[in-house]
């Protein structure tokens, strides 16, 4: 039920284009630039347009990615090999529990340098997933689709950032109503 619902909000989000966005979006001419700070203000109808780390693509494909390696590392000869277990567990979920941290930060700068972390993780599952190969515990076609996940989910990391970095709008608790 859960998992449903996260693809129906997902869906949704695509649709109007919020999910690829910035978590600080917001429409045009819904906001004011504040001369005395540089800074966005909100109108006080105007919120940001994701509200929750759970709405973010990036973190739902980090989630899918995690428990896809989960799932390989309870197979075969992999599982035996429980320093490599935890390693691979380690990174996997520290992507998407550094973009969870960092959306609750609520301002870009911490939100970004943990997105650098995530796509950093993303980097150390590659590695982990060339050398589950190598030792012969995945399968080359396996190892492929994971190796391209990651990859893809660490270029979206990266056009999220950049997305973040060209945003008006330095966060949530930089934020202040319009009175």
């Amino acid at each position: 039920m859960f998992h449903s619902g996260l693809r129906r909000v997902s869906s949704m989000l695509k649709d109007q284009a919020i999910v690829s966005s910035s978590k600080f979006r917001v429409p045009s001419g819904q906001t004011d630039l504040k001369p005395e700070t540089g800074r966005q203000a909100l109108k006080p109808e105007t919120s940001p347009k994701v509200r929750r780390f759970e709405e973010l693509d990036i973190f739902q494909k980090s989630r899918e990615l995690c428990k896809e390696i989960y799932a390989i590392t309870k197979e075969g000869e992999f599982h035996k090999d429980s320093r490599f277990v935890q390693q691979i567990h380690a990174s996997a979920g520290s992507v998407m529990d550094n973009i969870a941290e960092g959306f609750e930060r609520d301002g870009n700068k911490e939100f970004i340098n943990f997105l650098y972390i995530a796509k950093g993780s993303c980097g150390e599952v590659r590695s982990q997933i060339i050398r589950a190969s190598d030792v012969g515990y995945i399968d080359n076609v396996t190892a492929t689709k994971l190796y391209n996940d990651s990859l893809n989910l660490s270029k979206s990391i990266a056009k999220f950032i950049t997305s973040l970095r060209k945003s008006p709008i330095t966060g949530l608790k930089n934020l202040k109503p319009e009175t």
